[in-house]
């Protein structure tokens, strides 16, 4: 069993930048692909990213490239996702989770379990 919390939201203006952290704590997570989701009012659970257990390779949903980064440190136990050039249509409530052995880039959400709470991100002028 994997805790995760996310941290790292908040209320930037277009083109800003965010780093949100996800926390986890429990024996499985050094082991685990890890994603972001995220979910606007009104809207789906949409895929934002993946990462393999070592980092070694990353998956970005199309609209998201270029701009974010997914990244992890395991000696922290701590996975992040560095958000630049934000957009007003990437304001939503983002949430992080541990896939539960499906191929790491899987965008289905029932692929993955021990979700935090999420953080929020609102980007408006």
């Amino acid at each position: 069993q994997v805790q995760l919390v996310e941290s790292g939201g908040g209320l930037v203006q277009p083109g800003g930048s965010l780093r949100l952290s996800c926390a986890a704590s429990g024996r499985a997570f050094g082991s685990s692909a890890m994603g972001w989701f995220r979910q606007a009012p009104g809207k789906d659970l949409e895929f934002v990213a993946a990462i393999t257990w070592n980092g070694g390779i990353t998956y970005y949903l199309d609209s998201v490239k270029g701009r974010f980064t997914i990244s992890r440190d395991n000696a922290k136990n701590t996975v992040y996702l560095q958000m630049n050039s934000l957009k007003t249509e990437d304001t939503a409530l983002y949430y992080c989770a541990r896939n539960n052995g499906a191929p790491f880039q899987s965008q289905n959400p029932r692929e993955y379990d021990n979700w935090g709470q999420g953080t929020q991100v609102t980007v408006s002028s």
